[in-house]
């Protein structure tokens, strides 16, 4: 690592990182001994999660130990030839194993939580610009629904509120898939849309705007909620399309959280059960993402910088139909919109990464 700050930075951070790791063992034998069996859990889980970066940063600082050994017998002048000539030969082997290392942890570091989140919610509503809006906002399905597909990822489509012109004013999706948090964490913003309507009869450009917002799914094991306690239910007749069932059977179900105020409502399915499971899974990301805002501020906050927070006013992205560019204004670097629209964002989102991971480094 060539800088110097960023350097001490990230040694100082896995020191830490390393000493909280020593504590946990001390205070697991301590809680085996009390038979604290929920604090051996959530203890647990923490020595788990620091695992990865831990061993690996404890195998460098012992190979940075004897890379130190070997150059101070090469440039001690009374060392035995022989001695030295092996120091020499060793030391490429060690320096390079001990690179291979740092970088390991860089990427474990940059990416932290990040790396382990398996799930999103991801949110897309139309904003400024009527049917056009919500026109682009069914566009951004799409394009999400074909990243998906060439990376393997599973979505489905939670709740939907479509137009009659083929547009959406608000769709709610569910992405799985192997770090797919660290793939569409950066979506997170607003998306604006310069184009000529199908509607626009004198070829004017209009612009139009949609929402982004995406959000780590949440187990019920990271958000403690009762829900006959917290969660007020309210049930009803779902409305819209649907033939007898809609009209009769109260299957739309809306929560609300006392606490925070936070509402979610489903219409989506003819199951009441169906609608309540959805809504729930829901209500728990979002409440999470309301609480790690809280909790750690300043995180948040060179988060947003990072990859954006899904704040409705922040503009991090235009697809520019009539000139085929989309510019993602975080890199102030344009792209192919064509191959952006067909979920081809591969070159964008490792764009995004690597300035995501200068500035983790920073931060750290």
């Amino acid at each position: 690592m060539s800088d110097n700050g960023a350097a001490n930075n990230f040694d100082s951070a896995l020191t830490t990182l390393s000493d909280r790791y020593a504590q946990i063992e001390r205070d697991m034998n301590e809680a085996a001994l009390k038979g604290n069996t929920a604090q051996i859990v959530a203890l647990n889980r923490e020595y788990a999660r620091l695992r990865p970066i831990v061993e690996p940063y404890r195998r460098r600082t012992k190979l940075l130990g004897e890379i130190a050994d070997h150059r101070a017998l090469i440039a001690d002048p009374a060392c035995d030839a022989e001695l030295r000539a092996v120091a020499e030969s060793e030391l490429p082997e060690l320096e390079t194993h001990a690179a291979a290392i740092e970088q390991e942890l860089i990427d474990l570091m940059i990416a932290g939580d990040d790396a382990t989140v398996d799930s999103v919610i991801m949110e897309i509503r139309a904003g400024t610009g009527g049917d056009e809006a919500a026109l682009f906002a069914g566009d951004l399905l799409n394009m999400y629904t074909r990243f998906a597909e060439r990376h393997g990822l599973k979505m489905e489509i939670m709740d939907a509120s479509p137009t009659e012109l083929g547009g959406f004013r608000e769709v709610i999706l569910n992405m799985r898939g192997p770090g797919v948090y660290r793939l569409l964490g950066y979506e997170g913003g607003g998306h604006r849309v310069q184009r000529v309507p199908e509607t626009e009869q004198q070829g004017r450009i209009h612009t139009s705007a949609a929402t982004v917002a995406v959000l780590p799914e949440a187990e019920e094991v990271d958000i403690k909620i009762d829900w006959d306690k917290d969660v007020i239910e309210h049930v009803s007749c779902a409305g819209g399309p649907g033939g007898q069932n809609v009209n009769k059977v109260a299957s739309a179900i809306k929560l609300e959280h006392k606490a925070t105020g936070i509402t979610v409502s489903m219409r989506d399915e003819r199951s009441q059960h169906k609608n309540r499971d959805k809504a729930r899974r829901i209500l728990l990301s979002r409440l999470k993402d309301h609480l790690s805002q809280q909790e750690h501020a300043a995180r948040a906050q060179t988060r947003r910088a990072m990859i954006g927070s899904g704040d409705r006013n922040e503009r991090i992205r235009t697809y520019n139909f009539p000139q085929n560019r989309c510019t993602d204004h975080r890199l102030g670097e344009s792209f192919s919109l064509e191959r952006i629209i067909a979920g081809e964002m591969d070159d964008l989102i490792h764009a995004l990464q690597a300035r995501d991971r200068q500035a983790r480094l920073k931060n750290l």
